[in-house]
């Protein structure tokens, strides 16, 4: 059974109006993509400079995460302004350029929308501060007299996402003691009201400041948080919520659907792509209706260790959930808010939940490389659309040994350093050169990155990756021409094949020409199919699928 080479990465496809139904999507982190002036972080400069990278990597579209004008104190997601880009990462001009720029490669562009909370630098909330309870300034907001004799105890016992009570007591204008307001996640984002008409109003607002301004859509943070508890009930400790307070009634979707009506009306719609972390699929897939959001994240395939069942489980289920509402599935492995993969597929356990970030446990860095190969291929073979974590396509593993006093993430200042947070898959990427800042600072740069890099990162840059047969970046480039290249791929028919144990088999199309087969087992197995090879993520002997690796097969 021959194997043939993929064709190379050429200029991205060109997707049907409901692009979102098939696209490869590649998260950006602006802080940590390229740096061109110097300052040691991330900017549109340095994203310009790298729309090539992009290009050639073959991908459909590219989601920003928070580019806002803010005080940094959550890496963006405390935004001040909607419709500012901030200093650090550049101007509106240099985004409306970047739009521009991308599209002429064929790359539509996803910007973040923050409705659950803002900054506490946000005009509203220092207007709400300085005019006092009872104001209409605080009703855009979730403020609460506190409990106890002196309203000294905070409103109800909810904690915030990043360690420590949900609730900050402010001074009333005079200094005196005064009321308390709900930040779910860090006390300088504090939550919005969205039962207030104004709240709504704006943001669909904003949602048109960018669709005007070319973006092809937007990824809705925390989609499923708006509407809080009205009676702010404490949590059930033998039952607490999954994975914060919130409820799921009808106003939510109301904001939603008239969300969608926004970005259905422009001449090419634009995509609502949701933030949903929710254990239930019948209220995920409330959120996916005809009229409401167009795509949300899949966050139980990305938790999914790496076992042949439950694997198996998680697609069915996630086929389950979607069909009846017509909504493509998502599929990811990595974001900017979870260990990179290729470190947890390294280890004795490979899951990963919200609680169980296994943050420093011990790794298999050359077994990780392996599944997380098998994995993209399993990834793009699966229908619907797919995401790419910024530095995936490198092989770029977790950071766990960056020195406390480096540490940027609140959720590491919040709980005392018994969290460590995030910054380990926020690294700056590595583009060229032997040492740091490996390509991501100019060579002149007057600061060093924002996070320190491993200097083991030498022969993981692009530089060292590109032209190389054998690199992640080039199975990556490989796989994503081969997806775009084969019709089948993308949304469409699936259906499973008979296969040995541990190993996943299923074809795509009407006529189920194309094979994905994935060998989760310990031994070679023969190839359940006869075929051409298109490409596979490791050697082949012969038809013998080694252990951890996939295999794409055309049956013409």
């Amino acid at each position: 059974m021959a194997e043939i080479q993929a064709p190379q990465a050429t200029r991205a496809r060109t997707l049907p109006t409901e692009w979102w139904r098939s696209a490869v999507i590649y998260q950006i982190y602006p802080r940590s993509f390229a740096d061109s002036n110097g300052d040691g972080i991330g900017d549109l400069g340095g994203v310009r400079a790298h729309l090539d990278h992009l290009e050639a990597l073959g991908v459909d579209a590219v989601w920003f995460n928070p580019w806002y004008a803010s005080p940094q104190a959550d890496a963006g997601y405390d935004v001040a302004d909607y419709r500012a880009i901030d200093p650090v990462f550049g101007t509106l001009a240099e985004a409306e350029e970047l739009i521009r720029e991308a599209h002429e490669r064929g790359i539509r562009i996803i910007v973040d929308v923050v409705p659950n909370h803002c900054s506490d630098a946000h005009p509203w909330f220092v207007e709400a501060l300085r005019t006092g309870p009872g104001s209409a300034a605080r009703d855009l907001f979730c403020f609460r007299a506190g409990r106890g004799e002196d309203g000294e105890l905070p409103p109800n016992d909810w904690q915030s996402i990043f360690g420590g009570p949900a609730w900050t007591r402010t001074s009333n204008p005079d200094g005196s003691p005064g009321e308390w307001y709900l930040h779910l996640f860090a006390a300088e984002q504090p939550d919005l009201n969205w039962e207030n008409p104004k709240v709504r109003e704006e943001f669909e607002d904003v949602l048109r400041f960018w669709f005007d301004r070319g973006a092809d859509g937007v990824r809705i943070d925390s989609a499923a948080l708006l509407m809080k508890d009205p009676a702010l009930t404490d949590f059930d400790h033998t039952d607490p919520p999954f994975p914060h307070p919130y409820t799921d009634r009808d106003e939510v979707h109301a904001v939603y659907r008239s969300w969608r009506a926004i970005a259905d009306s422009y001449p090419e719609p634009r995509a609502l792509i949701g933030e949903v972390w929710l254990p239930d699929a019948e209220r995920f897939a409330a959120y996916l209706r005809p009229d409401e959001l167009h795509t949300a994240f899949n966050f139980a395939f990305l938790g999914c260790p790496w076992e042949p069942d439950a694997l198996r489980r998680v697609i069915d289920e996630t086929m389950v959930v979607h069909a009846p509402v017509g909504a493509p599935p998502t599929w990811v492995l990595s974001n900017h808010d979870v260990p990179r993969h290729v470190t947890r597929y390294g280890r004795a356990d490979t899951s990963f939940n919200l609680e169980y970030r296994q943050l420093g446990a011990p790794t298999d860095r050359a077994l990780g490389l392996r599944r997380a190969r098998a994995a993209i291929l399993l990834t793009l073979a699966l229908p619907g659309s797919a995401y790419l974590y910024q530095g995936e396509e490198l092989g770029l593993d977790e950071v766990e040994d960056i020195p406390e006093a480096l540490r940027q993430d609140p959720m590491f200042h919040r709980t005392q350093g018994e969290n460590l947070g995030r910054d380990g898959c926020r690294v700056p990427m590595p583009w060229s050169g032997q040492v740091p800042p490996f390509g991501f600072s100019p060579a002149d740069a007057a600061r060093e990155p924002w996070l320190p890099q491993p200097r083991a990162w030498r022969d993981r840059t692009v530089e060292a990756q590109t032209g190389d047969p054998d690199s992640m970046l080039e199975l990556y480039r490989r796989a994503l021409a081969c997806r775009r290249g084969e019709p089948t791929l993308g949304d469409g028919p699936f259906a499973w094949l008979p296969a040995p144990e541990s190993v996943l088999a299923f074809s795509r199309g009407p006529q189920g020409r194309f094979v994905c087969v994935v060998n989760l087992s310990d031994r070679a197995t023969e190839l359940p199919v006869a075929g051409t090879v298109l490409l596979s993520s490791g050697p082949l002997d012969g038809t013998q699928l080694p252990p951890d690796t996939a295999a794409w097969v055309s049956t013409r």
